[in-house]
C-alpha cells in the first residue's frame, strides 16, 4: 500500500478539533526522528522518546490506517493511562522508523516480506512480528456499478481496453484515466497497464483523501472513473463499487513491478513491533498484541472519520462506547 521527508508526532491531549492530523507538533520529537531517519550512515538510538509511559504509534496515510490508530490510542490514553504519540509517517519509511527505535509499532503491514527479512528475526532483529489485526486486505481496481451495467464487460482488462476512451480526462490526454491516490503507495498498477497493454495514463490525486473525495464526486455526477482503492475500505460500504477482474494472484505472478499478470494477493494484515516494545512494553504492548477486528469494524470507524467528518478521538470514542464486547478482551488482565 502505501513519503512525508519529515514525520509529525502528534499528543492527543494538545490536539485541536478538525482534522489536520500534524497540526500539532512535538519539536524535540520531531528533530530527533528526522535526524534519525536522514543521516545516510544512521545510528540505531535508544534515547529517542524513551519514556515508559509513552507509546510512539506509526501513522500511514490511509484511512483505515488512522481508525486503527484513533482506538488503539483512545484505549492506551482512557483504559491504562499511556500517552500516545502519533508518528506521521510513510508506509516503509514506518519500518526504517521501527529499525532505529523512533516509533514503537507499526499496526497495519501490508506484506512486506522483504522488510521482514532485513529488519526481522533472520536479518537485523531489530522488529518482530505483532499477530494479526484480524482484517482481510486485498488491493484492487474498482469502478462504479453503473459504468457496468451500461458497459457490459468493462470490469475486464478486455473490456477497459476496449472502452478506454471513456476514462478520458484533461490530465489524461488520449488515454483513460487510472486515478491513484499517493505517489509513495506500493502499487502493481504500471506493471498490470503494461502487461494487458492498457491504453490508460494513471493520474496522482496526492492523497488517499483526495482520490476518494474526487471518486465520490463523480459518482454523485455518474461519471466515469477506474481508480485504486482496497478492502477495508469506508467507500466499499459507501458506493456501489465493482472490482475489475484480473487473474488471480499466484506465486511469481508478480516478480516483475513492469509486467504484472495478476490481480493483487489476499493480506492477512499484521502489527510490527519494535523489538525493545515488545519485551519492556507492558501493558501497551499487551494490548496491542491482543487487538484483533473485522473489516466491517474498520469500515465503521473510517466512515466515522472520513465520511462523517468526526475527529478521530470523537469517531474512536463512539466505536468503543458501541462495542465493550468487541474491545474489553484486548485490556490485560490485571489492568482490567
Amino acid at each position: 500500500m502505501r513519503p512525508i521527508p519529515q514525520p509529525q508526532p502528534r499528543t492527543p491531549a494538545r490536539r485541536t478539533r478538525h482534522r489536520s492530523r500534524g497540526s500539532v507538533l512535538l519539536r524535540a520529537a520531531v528533530l530527533g526522528l528526522a535526524l534519525v531517519l536522514a543521516t545516510s550512515c544512521a545510528v540505531r538510538t535508544t534515547s529517542i522518546l524513551r519514556d515508559p509511559g509513552t507509546v510512539r504509534i506509526a501513522l500511514n496515510s490511509w484511512v483505515g490506517y488512522e481508525a486503527d490508530a484513533a482506538v488503539i490510542e483512545y484505549l492506551l490514553e482512557n483504559e491504562l493511562g499511556y500517552q500516545v504519540q502519533l508518528v506521521q509517517i510513510d508506509e516503509q519509511p514506518a519500518w526504517q522508523a521501527l529499525d532505529q527505535g523512533a516509533v514503537d509499532v507499526i499496526l497495519e503491514n501490508w506484506g512486506h516480506e522483504d522488510l521482514m527479512a532485513t529488519y526481522g528475526p533472520d536479518g537485523n532483529g531489530t522488529v518482530v512480528d505483532g499477530g494479526p489485526t484480524g482484517n482481510i486486505g486485498q488491493i484492487g481496481w474498482y469502478l462504479p456499478r453503473y459504468l457496468v451495467e451500461e458497459y457490459p464487460g468493462i470490469d475486464t482488462p478486455e473490456g477497459l481496453r476496449e472502452h478506454a476512451e471513456v476514462f478520458r480526462t484533461p490530465e489524461s490526454g488520449d488515454q483513460g484515466q487510472f486515478l491513484a491516490g499517493a505517489p509513495g503507495f506500493v502499487t502493481s498498477d504500471q506493471g498490470l497497464i503494461n502487461h494487458y497493454d492498457l491504453p490508460f495514463q494513471i493520474v496522482y490525486a496526492g492523497s488517499e483523501a483526495a482520490q476518494l473525495t474526487e471518486v465520490r464526486n463523480r459518482y454523485q455526477r455518474r461519471a466515469p472513473i477506474l481508480f485504486y482503492s482496497q478492502d477495508p475500505s469506508w467507500v466499499q460500504n459507501d458506493l456501489d463499487l465493482v472490482r475489475v477482474r484480473f487473474p488471480e494472484w499466484t506465486e511469481g505472478c508478480d516478480a516483475d513491478p513492469e509486467d504484472v499478470s495478476c490481480d493483487y494477493p489476499r493480506y492477512e494484515l499484521n502489527k510490527i513491533f519494535r523489538a525493545g516494545f515488545a519485551r519492556d512494553g507492558g501493558a501497551a504492548h499487551e494490548l496491542i498484541r491482543n487487538w484483533t477486528w473485522s473489516n466491517a469494524d474498520q469500515n465503521a470507524v473510517a466512515q466515522l472519520i472520513a465520511g462523517d467528518r468526526l475527529d478521530p478521538e470523537e469517531a474512536a470514542a463512539r466505536w468503543v462506547a458501541e462495542h465493550p464486547d468487541v474491545w474489553r478482551p484486548w485490556i490485560p488482565a490485571g489492568a482490567r
